[in-house]
């Protein structure tokens, strides 16, 4: 006997769920896709055990013939393609013909449907893929497909399901993506008989971003009026010798760009603000989101992101939608015309909305501080900078304060004696002999130096670090063995509270402070996913919180050391960050990144002046550190001049 045998139907259909039913969410995209392909201006999702237990999808479009809802269970039966040409040019969310069968293989489903054509509706019931029954009912118009026990015949796939709260973030997250696609529909989700999201009919993509994203963010976003970009495709090849009567004509494709983005100095730590459609499609595209990107190059630090819901729409054969049995990645046809338009349009709306130089870096992002590095500046403002530091005053007050025309003071206290570049004493070796180093030089001062003053270790040199004074009350300046160091305050004070979070929190002794009023916070309805999957990490890093209403949380208690102001930025940054970086992160990464926007909030801020003795305590406290170079965030603490390279620059050496 032959060893290639026929897979059964049965066996098939498992296979197939595998590539389209990952998980819940998996079947409320291809479900939801089905009922905006059907024409349906109202839908309610409603679910149970996030998912596991119940999923409904219930809607008023076209519904279905009786005949036709026995057939849709078959494999790759479809409404939507007739003919191999049809596939060059999708037009429709579901096309496969894959969704119910797989989705009926793996759960108990039950069909109820009725078609504006006929007078009763048809109920089908199926079991793992067998037909149980088929009944005439009595219903309106539309389709409501309740999925009970999900992966209840196949334990295997169940197991790698995650946590209630992380499967519910993934319908949530997919329900509210796809209201902001079409806001002239009605989008209903409900877990467990609660409302997690509820919108309306509206005429504008921004009336529908205020219902989402609420009223907070809109002022901070730009209109992308409809923008058309028309591509002259070349006349299709005729093979020499071909009869014709007319010679061929060229084609266009036509693109059309439309949405909203936010402001440059709105920056997310990640791309869960980043909507993408293609002809009405949710998608992830890496082409696309790095056009957005390039529109904001060097007009935001990078890691940061914007927010954005770009629509791109064009005609169905200029992109591929049959790429992934997920139907979320797409190839366009001209990919680098598709990419530059992109680009172009969104970096015309943001440079005609607002100034390059004007725009400041918040607090709230992954690199706070309004003080740029130079290589970030505009060229303009970066010269003009190097030349205030240049042909500033030539005199020096006796308060040793230097004013430089648009820069801060800058506070240098009386320098302090400092034994590692002596001006004329000899050096002792282990001889016990002097020795002197001389530089060649012409100009005198500086003749001799220690004999090691090239093999100085960094991170040895930081408990030798003598304090000069600061640099705008935003820098220190520190003078070492090996060189002159700049210390960020900020990102230094950050490492150290970072590392006192994680063993305090180890240890389970997090110094909390309790709040006079509880500070009521409302919550969007991706936040509101991710508050229940983190509220317990939460807790346990002394943000007592606890659910005060729909979509809403009271703070009780907050870590000591955070002012009152930042306790609500800290909050939202968590359940920012958390959304997509963190949902398959370990727990230890989940905590690591608390203890990081805390200790970011909490630590010493630019722009403030600092006592010798908070200085001094601050870089003893950075010597300590396990890891005193770089922030949470991986920002550098400190820029060393090394001595070699002040002799150098000198030209001394």
């Amino acid at each position: 006997m032959g060893r290639i045998r026929i897979l059964s139907d049965n066996v098939a259909n498992k296979i197939a769920a595998g590539e389209v039913v990952e998980r819940p969410a998996s079947v409320v995209k291809e479900l939801l896709e089905n009922s905006l392909d059907a024409g349906a201006m109202d839908i309610r999702i409603d679910a149970e055990n996030a998912g596991r237990r119940l999923l409904r999808i219930q809607d008023d479009g076209c519904g279905m013939l009786r005949d036709d809802a026995l057939l849709a269970f078959e494999r790759h039966a479809t409404s939507k393609l007739s003919d191999v040409k049809d596939l060059l040019a999708i037009s429709t969310l579901g096309f496969r013909g894959e969704a119910l069968p797989s989705i009926a293989s793996v759960s108990r489903l039950l069909l109820e449907t009725r078609s504006a054509e006929e007078q009763t509706g048809t109920a089908v019931e199926i079991a793992g893929g067998k037909l149980l029954r088929c009944d005439e009912i009595a219903r309106p118009t539309g389709t409501t497909i309740t999925v009970r026990d999900l992966f209840f015949n196949v334990p295997a796939r169940k197991k790698f399901l995650r946590s209630d709260q992380t499967e519910l973030a993934h319908i949530g997250s997919l329900v509210t993506h796809y209201s902001l696609g079409h806001p002239n529909k009605r989008f209903e989700l409900y877990h467990e008989g609660r409302e997690l999201l509820s919108v309306t009919p509206v005429s504008t993509l921004r009336d529908r971003a205020f219902q989402v994203l609420g009223s907070g963010i809109m002022q901070d976003l730009v209109d992308l009026a409809p923008r058309t970009f028309e591509l002259r495709l070349p006349p299709p090849y005729v093979p020499p010798g071909t009869r014709q009567t007319e010679a061929p004509e060229s084609e266009i494709a036509q693109f059309v760009l439309e949405g909203l983005v936010s402001g440059p100095h709105v920056q997310k730590p990640n791309r869960n603000s980043v909507f993408l459609f293609v002809n009405g499609r949710l998608i992830r595209d890496k082409m696309l989101q790095h056009a957005l990107m390039a529109a904001y190059h060097n007009l935001m630090p990078a890691g940061c992101y914007p927010l954005a819901l770009l629509f791109l729409n064009c005609d169905a054969s200029e992109v591929d939608v049959n790429v992934h049995p997920s139907k979320t990645e797409v190839r366009f046809r001209h990919s680098s015309a598709v990419h530059d338009f992109v680009r172009d349009a969104v970096r015309d709306v943001l440079m005609e909305s607002r100034p390059v130089s004007s725009i400041p870096l918040r607090p709230s992002s992954p690199l706070p501080g309004p003080v740029q590095r130079a290589a970030e500046l505009p060229y303009s403002e970066f010269s003009a900078r190097v030349e205030a530091i240049s042909f500033g005053r030539d005199s020096v007050e006796a308060s040793a304060t230097v004013q430089t025309e648009g820069l801060p003071e800058i506070h240098l206290p009386p320098v302090p004696s400092f034994t590692g570049i002596p001006n004329h004493a000899p050096v002792t070796t282990a001889s016990g002999t002097a020795k002197l180093r001389r530089i060649p030089d012409t100009h005198g001062a500086l003749d001799q130096l220690p004999t090691d003053w090239e093999s100085v270790n960094s991170l040895a040199a930081l408990p030798d670090l003598r304090p000069l004074g600061q640099l705008h009350d935003s820098f220190i300046i520190a003078a070492g063995r090996d060189g002159l160091w700049i210390i960020d305050q900020h990102v230094a004070h950050e490492r150290i509270l970072f590392e006192q979070i994680l063993r305090q929190r180890a240890a389970g002794e997090v110094e909390i402070q309790q709040l006079l009023m509880p500070l009521v916070l409302r919550l969007t309805p991706a936040q509101q996913f991710e508050y229940a999957r983190i509220a317990d990490e939460l807790n346990a890093h002394g943000l007592d919180t606890e659910p005060f209403g729909q979509r809403t949380i009271a703070i009780k208690a907050a870590p000591a050391g955070v002012g009152t102001g930042d306790i609500e930025k800290i909050v939202l940054e968590i359940l920012d960050i958390a959304e997509v970086e963190l949902r398959s992160a370990s727990l230890d990464e989940i905590r690591r990144n608390v203890c990081a926007t805390i200790a970011c909030r909490a630590a010493i801020k630019i722009n403030t002046k600092l006592e010798p003795k908070k200085i001094e305590w601050l870089l003893r406290s950075l010597a300590a550190c396990d890891y005193p170079m770089t922030c949470p965030h991986g920002r550098p603490i400190a820029l060393r001049y090394s001595t070699k390279d002040i002799l150098k620059s000198f030209h001394r050496i």
